[in-house]
């Protein structure tokens, strides 16, 4: 197996000789299958990559993860096809449409044909034409509750204690509560990955996480949905100060504060 390196620091594989248990990175998103897996359908791009017959040639990202640049998130139905040979869904999958362009993309015409064969989704005017006496309420009536939104962030200080440089990095932006309320309030930036199985919209979850990083737009969802931010707790701890040795991979030019925030909203 040889290895050539790119412009972009990943390295291209040019072989036939894959591993029988393969690590993936999938936009960022980290797998671990088998190569009887990825090959099921010969005939499928991945079946072409990870036999060495296709064009398309196979790269592995600086870990040594063979990387694919797709969605990661949705690839786990991918594979799941791949292993069942048919199509499993959670209930209320949102996200069809992105589906079937990663099928397409894969070429597997089967799973599209599958996914163009499921029933179209409860439309709002379908709801809406159901007597209110014979329809549970739904989230998107308004219902009252409670969400969490969280997040560790880190702030960061130049030379002489400027503190625009790098102003604000978030890890992530953590959402908690309901999951119909979730859904009703983040719509498609709301990442469920974590956590795809909880799909009952009366249930709770701890897991979920939005796609961005933008917290005054998690705030702009919430305000929109009539979300008021009832409180708010922080912690923060400083590092890296002078004298002290640096940790590996800080900027010696920089003096960091590292925080955890959470913020409480309600809908009464």
């Amino acid at each position: 197996m040889s290895l050539t390196p790119n412009r972009s620091g990943l390295h291209e594989v040019r072989s036939t000789n894959f591993p029988s248990v393969m690590e993936l990175n999938v936009g960022g998103v980290f797998y671990t299958t088998s190569l009887n897996t990825l090959t099921k359908e010969p005939t499928s791009l991945l079946g072409q990559m990870f036999t060495g017959k296709g064009s398309k040639t196979v790269m592995r990202d600086s870990k040594g993860k063979f990387f694919i640049d797709r969605d990661g998130v949705i690839f786990r139905y991918i594979l799941d096809y791949l292993r069942n040979q048919k199509l499993i869904l959670p209930e209320n999958f949102h996200e069809r449409e992105r589906l079937k362009q990663e099928a397409e993309y894969f070429n597997l015409p089967a799973m599209v044909a599958s996914i163009e064969a499921l029933p179209p989704p409860p439309s709002h005017s379908h709801r809406l034409s159901v007597p209110l006496s014979t329809t549970a309420i739904s989230p998107s009536a308004g219902i009252p509750g409670y969400i969490t939104v969280s997040y560790r962030g880190t702030f960061a200080f130049g030379r002489d204690g400027l503190a625009d440089v790098k102003f604000r990095k978030l890890t992530r932006i953590l959402v908690c509560g309901k999951v119909g309320l979730c859904r009703e309030v983040f719509g498609e930036t709301l990442n469920e990955s974590r956590d795809p199985d909880r799909c009952n919209n009366d249930r709770y979850t701890a897991r979920f996480f939005l796609k961005h990083n933008f917290l005054e737009q998690a705030f702009d969802n919430l305000n929109e949905a009539n979300f008021r931010c009832v409180a708010a707790a922080g912690s923060g701890t400083a590092c890296g100060g002078s004298g002290e040795p640096l940790k590996p991979g800080m900027d010696s030019e920089e003096n960091r504060w590292n925080h955890y925030n959470e913020f409480v909203f309600v809908r009464p």
